[in-house]
């Protein structure tokens, strides 16, 4: 008989931080997470991290919604097969997701699931995840990411120091700040580093290419999200054919079709779907295959604790393709620091041998960050 959820736990944890991260839309004053741990009628456990890193505020509604709708749910389902599992979920809360006008919140939920039952997967059969998943090696190339809009250089040089060779600055905060911080940070990094830019949705259909070719003479490696997600197909091509940058994008894209109609339309040079925004693991390798199969690079994106990070670098070993990148928040996070530590070196993270995850948070160590549970 095959094993079905008995437990389905949270908490909600928030690390006060001395400096706010900021972005084009936004900044986080404190640094929020939600971590899930399902277990099943064996006593096999394992975990998942829900995207809530913006607006803050959300992480606890995330927790009252797995609760009150996921844990009803879930309780008694087989747990032998995530895919199914996240398949039943997408189905049953359709529905609810509509009427309260929270698609986002629901997806993270279940994208959350789907890591958890693979961790649990891996877990039992004694194999860390990307081998579970059929990946070849365990290593992973990564860069420090959310850098800027202050002290760009500092930070890169630091994270460099510490085994990084590739970064990415958060632009959209005016052409000439933008302008200064890339040249800045090649002229101090030199040509041997890859900079990756990142505008956040921040530039308009009009104005997009124009601050691309701004851009350009510092050769970023890619530029992210520098329209709107919810811009149509035609105007993320048109920008494609008027820039010299390849074009990144998929963190806030939800749904298989959605995805699909973005590697259809062949104008990203670089997939980043989130394993705790939409999917999991078995939603984000399933864009991964289909990326890769194009010609496209795979690079999932994260910017949170270290449940979703080691989810998110497993998905990528496992899915394979050497042009593939693992985002690594370069800001302070002890719920990434204590969680899941990295030894970077020379810009490549070996994962270890553990089964699943390899990732098991310290709930004591943790307490002072509990702020629900």
């Amino acid at each position: 008989m095959s094993p079905t959820i008995q437990h389905i736990e949270c908490w909600v944890l928030r690390a006060p931080i001395a400096e706010p991260v900021a972005n084009a839309f936004g900044a986080m004053t404190n640094r929020p997470a939600v971590f899930l741990r399902i277990t099943d009628s064996d006593g096999v456990a394992g975990w998942g991290e829900v995207f809530s890193n913006f607006p803050q505020v959300g992480a606890e509604h995330r927790a009252r919604l797995i609760g009150s709708i996921f844990v009803p749910l879930l309780k008694g389902v087989a747990a032998d097969d995530p895919d199914v599992v996240r398949s039943l979920l997408d189905a049953r809360t359709r529905q609810m997701a509509i009427q309260c006008g929270e698609p986002g919140p629901f997806a993270q939920i279940t994208g959350a699931v789907d890591q958890a039952l693979w961790d649990m997967s891996a877990r039992r059969a004694g194999v860390p995840l990307w081998r579970h998943l059929g990946g070849a090696s365990g290593k992973v190339r990564v860069y420090a990411s959310g850098i800027g809009p202050d002290r760009v250089v500092d930070t890169m040089l630091a994270k460099r120091a510490q085994g990084y060779r590739a970064f990415k600055l958060k632009v959209g905060f005016g052409a000439a700040r933008d302008i200064a911080n890339l040249s800045q940070a090649r002229a101090a990094l030199g040509d041997d580093v890859e900079i990756m830019c990142d505008a956040n949705q921040a530039w308009s259909r009009e104005d997009a290419a124009a601050r691309i070719a701004e851009l350009a003479p510092m050769r970023p490696y890619w530029i992210e999200e520098p329209i709107g997600a919810d811009q149509p197909h035609e105007a993320w091509a048109a920008l494609a054919r008027a820039s010299s940058i390849a074009l990144a994008a998929g963190e806030n894209l939800r749904g298989q079709p959605a995805f699909e109609a973005a590697l259809d339309g062949a104008y990203l040079g670089f997939v980043q779907p989130d394993v705790g925004k939409w999917g999991g693991i078995g939603g984000g390798l399933a864009v991964a295959r289909k990326a890769l199969a194009a010609g496209m690079a795979y690079c999932p994106h994260w910017l949170a604790g270290g449940v979703g990070l080691a989810a998110s670098m497993h998905a990528l070993a496992a899915a394979g393709g050497n042009d593939g990148w693992a985002e690594v928040d370069a800001n302070p996070n002890p719920l990434r620091e204590q969680v899941y530590p990295l030894d970077v070196r020379d810009g490549w993270v070996e994962l270890p041998d553990a089964p699943g995850l390899g990732v098991e948070p310290d709930l004591q160590q943790l307490a002072p960050f509990i702020v629900a549970a």
